[in-house]
């Protein structure tokens, strides 16, 4: 019988720069204290819940508040891959910008990526089109399967990334909320979704 593996992807928690609310792509910024306890809950929703105290792997994004998250989930000293290819998408000029700051200072852009933000073809001003953004989070993936071995895999990463991620390995697509768990099982790399968009552990 093959062995089962599994991914626990995990959205950073909350930035000091308010990440629920705010469109932070390219920007590095830190958790908050609040992101900081989302991922001690995470943390603790593991172990407790799931008796995952540990990870066969641990794969990040490099910006900084996947690092911290990653290391406040899976120890200190647990060594982290860095995934290059996890950053978030280029959000351009819309960068930092709540959606209502973008509807007043960018009306025509605001109206064409409210129509528009799906499609391939669609580039966010002074940043990223979304056609290159799935090739390179593409890439991630094949080369974080490359690395990947036998056991349950850590990933903490962004919105968007785990959004390709859990679309490419499963066909799903889901809301992911700071601080959200999704899980993904292989069987012989053919995966699934075991639960999506967990985030009881969040308190509401």
């Amino acid at each position: 019988m093959a062995a089962l593996s599994r991914l626990i992807l995990v959205r950073h928690g909350e930035t000091v720069g308010n990440s629920s609310i705010r469109y932070y792509g390219r920007t590095d910024i830190a958790l908050s204290e609040s992101g900081r306890a989302q991922m001690r809950a995470t943390k603790q929703m593991l172990a407790t819940n799931l008796k995952l105290s540990s990870f066969t792997q641990v794969f990040v994004s490099p910006l900084g508040r996947a690092v911290e998250g990653a290391r406040i989930i899976a120890g200190a000293t647990v060594g982290l891959i860095e995934i290059e290819e996890f950053r978030e998408i280029d959000f351009g000029d819309f960068e930092g910008l709540t959606a209502e700051e973008i509807e007043v200072r960018y009306p025509t852009e605001y109206a064409r990526w409210i129509r528009d933000r799906l499609a391939p073809d669609y580039t966010y001003p002074g940043g990223e089109s979304r056609s290159a953004f799935l090739a390179r989070v593409g890439r991630g993936i094949d080369r974080m399967l490359s690395l990947r071995r036998q056991g349950t895999s850590l990933v903490v990463a962004h919105r968007g990334v785990i959004r390709v991620i859990t679309q490419t390995l499963t066909g799903a697509a889901p809301e992911i909320e700071l601080g959200s768990i999704q899980i993904l099982a292989a069987v012989a790399d053919r995966w699934t979704d075991e639960f999506l968009d967990f985030t009881a552990h969040l308190g509401g």
